[in-house]
């Protein structure tokens, strides 16, 4: 028990250490990636933390279980490379036995990594749709910015401010370009206000002229004015026209079991197997090499995980486009992984070795005796 108490500690410290620098790397990159969306339009600039962390959170059973399988692996290496596992192999006790208090650590992580899968990564990700579907709807004001050529949101407008207010309800030297059926209108102005008349909001014109061409015709209509009113559309705040299977809950993926549903629902499924799984690769595959050092190891370790992730997403892509289907793609992948980590695991429990390879150190230490 003593035993078990210590390398809980050890484990609580190098996935304490793990995480929090798996999660900054995270935050860091997300961070780059949604200040480059933001500035393409895709969110608001102002919701650039919020979506940050709606990401984030996302992305934690990955992190999780990425951190839960370093930490473990850290540990093993190390008992490896101070001979700890020497003596605990020594004391009568095997790899297999290392299970059980690995598992008594990773339990609750293994829980918060099934809610996050199965609860919280839907509500993340139809949070960020909301604020995407919301900015994609916001009125035409809304969209002006200074020095920069704005389209409304039907698409019929092109907007052009040079510099506006503090309060941004009136600007200077604004250029608006319309275009309706056949008729294409080009209207500039020194000053525009806004004003709300009744129930519609407008923009007032101050000193500006009006261009106006029919197509098919060569002639042009030109109308100076020294006030001229244009309706802008409001932000429209009707509910989200199309609803992604990732901000879906889980119960409604089993009640819709479409491909594309069962293909979210295999992801998440996977997300909880692979943190169950890479337990018991990282005891079967925990170990040092004088000669080559401990990063070796840890390479090819990160190298499977890698591989696994990467069969998970893959997998999703191949259940939504009906190559494989949803059972039989989580019984070869995740049941594939347990049993071949379960196997690597007996192999070295019972120090398995090929016939070749027993018989020619047979030979060797037949030969060495006989010298």
């Amino acid at each position: 028990m003593l035993f078990h108490s210590s390398i809980r500690k050890e484990l609580a410290r190098s996935f304490g250490a793990t995480l929090v620098v798996l999660a900054t790397v995270v935050m860091t990159m997300t961070l780059i990636r949604t200040v480059g969306e933001a500035s393409r339009g895709t969110f608001n600039p102002t919701d650039v933390m919020i979506i940050m962390g709606y990401t984030v959170l996302s992305d934690m059973p990955t992190i999780l279980s990425m951190s839960l399988f370093i930490g473990i692996l850290s540990v093993l290496t190390r008992m490896y490379k101070d001979s700890e596992m020497v003596i605990w192999f020594g004391s009568g006790r095997g790899l297999t036995s290392l299970l059980s208090p690995l598992f008594r650590f990773a339990w609750p992580i293994l829980v918060v990594i099934v809610v996050l899968a199965f609860f919280i990564l839907p509500w993340a990700f139809g949070r960020i749709e909301d604020l995407r579907d919301r900015y994609e709807k916001r009125g035409d004001i809304a969209r002006i910015e200074p020095g920069q050529f704005q389209e409304s949101a039907n698409g019929d407008r092109v907007f052009f401010i040079e510099k506006n207010s503090e309060n941004k309800q009136t600007g200077n030297n604004v250029f608006i370009a319309t275009k309706e059926q056949d008729k294409e209108t080009i209207t500039s102005a020194r000053s525009g206000h806004i004003e709300i008349i009744g129930a519609d909001k407008f923009l007032v014109l101050e000193n500006g002229q009006r261009l106006e061409k029919t197509a098919g015709k060569a002639d042009m209509t030109v109308s100076v004015f020294e006030k001229y009113g244009a309706r802008v559309g409001a932000d429209d705040v009707s509910a989200r026209s199309y609803v992604a299977a990732s901000s879906l809950s889980s119960a409604e993926l089993i009640r819709e079991p479409d491909l594309k549903n069962q293909a979210e629902l295999s992801w998440r499924l996977g997300l909880a197997l692979a943190g169950f799984n890479f337990i018991v690769i990282a005891v079967a595959v925990a170990g040092t090499n004088p000669r080559v050092g401990r990063s070796a190891n840890l390479g090819f370790a990160f190298l499977i995980f890698v591989v696994y992730f990467n069969f998970l997403v893959l997998g999703k892509s191949w259940v939504e486009s009906g190559q494989v289907h949803f059972a039989p793609f989580l019984l070869v992948l995740h049941g594939g992984a347990l049993a071949l980590g379960l196997l690597w695991l007996l192999k070295r429990h019972n120090n398995w070795s090929p016939r070749w390879r027993a018989r020619s150190e047979k030979a060797a230490n037949s030969q060495g005796g006989a010298s």
